[in-house]
């Protein structure tokens, strides 16, 4: 089924053309991403589609009774209400079908209505019908399906009773996407999704998304995300769109051979035209060959000219050198410790740096890693230990809240007045080879985009010719494309890389070695990131095997504490009952659903329509189980709660 069609679509702002004549069609089960560069109109398109923006020609056309979801790029989500209450208001049909359901119950066993034959049988007609509606559409499931995605989305820590309005930005982002896939639309439409998501909540949306039912249209930078979500791509570039099937990396490949194809075609057409145009000039005046000369004009009047494919647009252009290499020993960081208001940021840390690694600093969102950064570059104090640079050592950082970016000053100064003594001529070619051209170095900083900022920093990163560079997210706000040059260069880099990223395809491409910040302390895996994953799913798998040990071993006494041994050993035991308990619940809780679904059946049997006892009998029995499983859903939910 089509659930979307962009016919013909175009928008233009003012006289700037940005999308003409797109063609675009989603089917239920699509995964499309939409890739292009910045400023190709993605965003534009999809606002277009969510209707926020009306085309100035072409039509958009989504069929009845299909929804559409929108998550919008930096939106947050607004109100005054909980995060649960919030949540809530996503299911407010159920909750009040589940209303009805209780007053329903609550007349069915009435006296009075028990020995009206005629207003009972209509009770249980509405009742049973009622029933069956809230269960298709998830009546018995939704707050299990709330903290659900609110534990995939790091919110499980969190009191569910907070208000939404004391969140940070980020975090009302995250409460907007949680809202947006409750909603389960037919069409979900993410600008931008893992924008403020660390790598453990990357992975889990990813998972959500591949057994989403509905269609999805996303716009995002994340290639290891892309890869391992869509199954079709639409690329706008020139203010036209083009569909190749497959995932980013096989949209790649196909590109690149479309356009092989077409220069071919393009260049075998051209071989056949000089031919012709040649015999024409050269038999067109004489008597004796003039008919076949015309008749190869009419061919070549007729031909369908193909043109020159259109290869890449204009990208970014840069490499990083140094001016001398450092010793061996590029860092040392000893026992470093940090907080604020009193929490532990970071814990005694260790750190070490060599000549040539290409080190990431890996951890979830709030584990110090920027504060980390930021501590090295001494930029934040630590509250003790110590931060040990080698010889010759020259740092180059790059803040990605591009903090170190003079809002007063225009592109140029801002380049130029830190490389005084290179001549203006130099910093516009180094400007240009960065994409800002023409009167765009005359712009201020201030008026740049997110993109353009980072463009900025790196150009003034790039001129720095340090030999130790400090990234803090380098790929934040880049296109695809530039994140591709931006790679290429790190690559080639002489130098020693310290860098931050939630990039899964960047941590891959450059990383020798993944350094994982928890708790305050560091710990060290010699490979990328997808070694990092083995190693850590080896870890987890080793710890099963040895809880499992312990529970079935006994274990040897250990010269230790015997209180220390003790309490240990009762904390096992209560962990392990408490664990019994919750799966005793579910079991139970199972089989109640079950018996509650079996009399629900029974009181549709017209036989027990006219047995007034028996279906009071079986009312009562359902009234019974219901609040006895409300209460085995509290005790699960307090359990759960002590985990």
């Amino acid at each position: 089924m089509i659930v979307l069609q962009c016919i013909n679509v175009s928008k233009a702002f003012v006289a700037d053309p940005v999308l003409e004549n797109v063609k675009l069609e989603v089917q239920t089960g699509d995964r499309l991403a939409l890739v292009g560069r910045n400023g190709a109109g993605k965003s534009t398109l999809l606002k277009i589609i969510a209707g926020e923006y009306q085309p100035d020609a072409g039509q958009i056309m989504i069929p009845k009774g299909v929804r559409v979801g929108y998550l919008e790029q930096h939106s947050g989500l607004a109100s005054e209400r909980s995060i649960w209450d919030e949540m809530l208001t996503v299911f407010e049909p159920l909750r009040n079908m589940e209303k009805r359901l209780r007053e329903l119950e609550s007349l069915m066993s009435d006296q009075s209505v028990l020995s009206d034959e005629t207003r009972y049988n209509k009770l249980i007609k509405e009742y049973d019908e009622l029933q069956l509606t809230f269960k298709d559409l998830g009546g018995y499931q939704y707050e299990a399906d709330i903290r659900s995605i609110l534990s995939g989305l790091h919110f499980s820590s969190f009191d569910y009773t907070t208000s939404i309005a004391t969140l940070s930005g980020g975090q009302r982002t995250r409460l907007a996407l949680a809202k947006l896939l409750l909603q389960k639309p037919d069409l979900l439409i993410l600008d931008e999704p893992t924008n403020h998501l660390d790598i453990d909540t990357l992975s889990w949306l990813e998972q959500f998304l591949t057994g989403y039912k509905g269609a999805i249209l996303l716009v995002s930078h994340d290639r290891y995300f892309l890869d391992q979500i869509v199954t079709g791509v639409v690329e706008l570039s020139r203010q036209k769109s083009i569909r190749y099937p497959g995932n980013y990396s096989f949209y790649l490949d196909e590109k690149a051979a479309r356009y092989e194809q077409e220069l071919k075609q393009f260049e075998k057409q051209q071989t056949e035209v000089a031919k012709l145009e040649d015999f024409i000039a050269r038999n067109l005046v004489r008597a004796s060959t003039t008919k076949r000369a015309q008749s190869r004009r009419k061919q070549l009047e007729k031909m369908d000219k193909l043109d020159r494919p259109a290869g890449s647009e204009k990208s970014a252009s840069f490499s990083f050198d140094i001016e001398r290499q450092s010793g061996n020993e590029v860092l040392r960081v000893n026992d470093l410790s940090l907080s604020f208001s009193g929490q532990t940021i970071l814990d005694q840390l260790q750190l070490e740096l060599n000549r040539g690694e290409s080190v990431a600093l890996i951890g979830p969102n709030g584990a110090g890693k920027s504060t980390l950064l930021k501590a090295i570059m001494n930029k934040l104090e630590p509250d003790s230990g110590t931060v040990r640079f080698g010889s010759h050592v020259t740092i180059g950082y790059y803040d990605q809240v591009q903090a170190e970016l003079h809002s007063n000053k225009t592109v140029l100064h801002e380049l130029w007045d830190e490389h005084r003594l290179t001549p203006e001529k130099e910093i516009r070619t180094v400007l240009g080879n960065f994409l800002f051209s023409g009167d765009d170095v005359l712009k201020p900083v201030t008026a740049l985009s997110g993109g353009e900022k980072a463009r900025l920093a790196l150009a003034k990163l790039m001129m720095q010719k340090a030999n130790v560079l400090l990234l803090d997210e380098p790929t934040n706000h880049l296109d695809l494309d530039s994140k591709e040059i931006l790679e290429a260069a790190l690559i080639d880099y002489p130098g020693t890389l310290l860098f931050v990223s939630h990039d899964r395809y960047f941590l891959n491409r450059l990383t020798t070695r993944t350094v994982e910040l928890a708790d305050g302390k560091t710990t060290s895996y010699l490979g990328d990131y997808d070694y990092y994953l083995e190693k850590k799913e080896e870890q987890r798998q080793f710890e099963q095997l040895k809880e499992q040990n312990n529970e079935t071993q006994v274990s040897e006494e250990i010269p230790v504490s015997k209180q220390s041994y003790s309490q240990d050993k009762e904390a096992k035991k209560q962990e392990r009952q408490r664990v019994r308990r919750i799966e005793a619940i579910e079991v139970e809780m199972a089989e109640l659903e079950e018996a509650i679904q079996q009399y629900e059946t029974d009181l549709c049997d017209p036989d027990v329509y006219a047995d007034h006892v028996r279906a009071a009998e079986l009312q009562t029995s359902i009234n019974s189980a219901n609040e006895t499983l409300e209460t085995l859903m509290e005790e699960w939910e307090a359990l759960q709660i002590e985990e």
